[in-house]
């Protein structure tokens, strides 16, 4: 996948013990305050790829987020796959997705994150000029309700290496193993030296 989406980030360089956070989906008042409450206690920064509509319903989490010195990236207006999404239905909700992103933060450097890591390359090439498009090397699957939160744990652990780019979910999908992993990872990585900063 990785060759065929040049210029992408999946992860950084690991020169240090350091984590990048990212939770997708939100803005929601069910968990992603909750989630900034978390991070708070271990100073730890993180970057919000959210959704449009969620960011139009609640500007106010997302405000929230800013200022404890948090990121905001473009997850698209409606959620949508660039597998099976029209490229022009596509591009027109990823824009108005950002029109949003550009008022809450107009300086800031623009981040996409495709709906389900799903982009194709000629959509990868027409918005890597204007975005820095960022997968990942850790998917936790938070969202996987037949998975146990303790296993959730264990592997999202496990898995972890210094310069990941981790994926969360701050949606109520995810909730179980969400606040049961995030936490405990949290604490875990602190205690082994980690720190998680924005990218």
């Amino acid at each position: 996948m990785h060759r065929w989406l040049p210029d992408t980030i999946w992860q950084l360089p690991a020169a240090e013990r350091t984590v990048y956070l990212t939770f997708d989906d939100g803005p929601i008042p069910e968990e992603t305050p909750w989630v900034l409450e978390q991070l708070a206690e271990y100073d730890a920064k993180a970057l919000f790829f959210c959704v449009g509509d969620n960011l139009e319903r609640h500007p106010d989490i997302a405000w929230q987020a800013l200022a404890a010195g948090h990121q905001l990236g473009n997850h698209t207006q409606h959620h949508l796959s660039g597998w099976s999404t029209e490229r022009g239905r596509y591009l027109a909700d990823i824009a108005r997705c950002q029109q949003v992103l550009d008022v809450l933060q107009p300086d800031a450097p623009r981040f996409f994150r495709p709906p389900y890591g799903r982009i194709t390359p000629g959509l990868n090439r027409t918005l890597g000029p204007d975005y820095r498009i960022v997968m990942w090397d850790l998917l936790t699957c938070d969202y996987d309700g037949t998975y146990a939160p303790d296993k959730c744990l264990r592997d999202a652990l496990r898995l972890t290496r210094p310069g990941s780019v981790v994926v969360f979910h701050d949606s109520l999908k995810a909730s179980r193993n969400l606040r049961y992993v995030l936490p405990r990872y949290l604490a875990a990585l602190t205690e082994q030296g980690y720190r998680f900063a924005t990218l």
